[in-house]
């Protein structure tokens, strides 16, 4: 399987490897590879051939202070209510909070989702197992110039019935 580079990426792993190992001079490697002697600088200095992370290195919000942040995960953990609700629910003692601001701060702390709760959905189930010959059907509605029709099936026998 193919490396995967970001975009603006002009080196991979292989000739990141060659520059690290080579004695040449940047300018020689520079021309060797097509790329800018700044490029063959920053990867000779580096110990391994991976990209690092950009972005900041502790991500924070630009909107909401420490204190708002503690105050959004304390209410969220407490009280496990969806987003929007979260949203209507703190507005009044953070009136500067906007659902975009609300949902960052919640993924920075890593509750951005809400657990599942049992009983919540209804478990999933496998269709009975038929014989080569005989199918599972559902019950379906079908449209027809007399009106609605609903289809039922039971093993290998089709009915149409209509509405009552």
């Amino acid at each position: 399987m193919g490396q995967i580079r970001h975009g603006s990426a002009t080196t991979t792993h292989a000739v990141r490897a060659a520059i690290q190992r080579s004695q040449a001079s940047l300018a020689a490697l520079s021309e060797e590879f097509g790329i800018n002697p700044k490029t063959v600088a920053k990867w000779r200095k580096r110990q391994s051939v991976e990209d690092q992370k950009t972005g900041p290195k502790e991500p924070r919000s630009t909107v909401l202070s420490e204190t708002d942040e503690a105050m959004i995960v304390a209410f969220r953990r407490h009280t496990l209510l969806p987003l929007d609700d979260c949203l209507y629910a703190l507005q009044a003692s953070i009136p500067h909070l906007t659902r975009s601001a609300l949902h960052r701060c919640l993924q920075r702390h890593g509750i951005s989702r809400l657990p599942d709760i049992e009983g919540d959905k209804a478990k999933r189930q496998r269709f009975k197992r038929y014989p080569i010959g005989f199918f599972h059907l559902d019950i379906a509605e079908v449209q027809t110039a007399e009106g609605k029709l609903y289809l039922e099936g039971s093993k290998n026998l089709l009915v149409l019935r209509p509405t009552l």
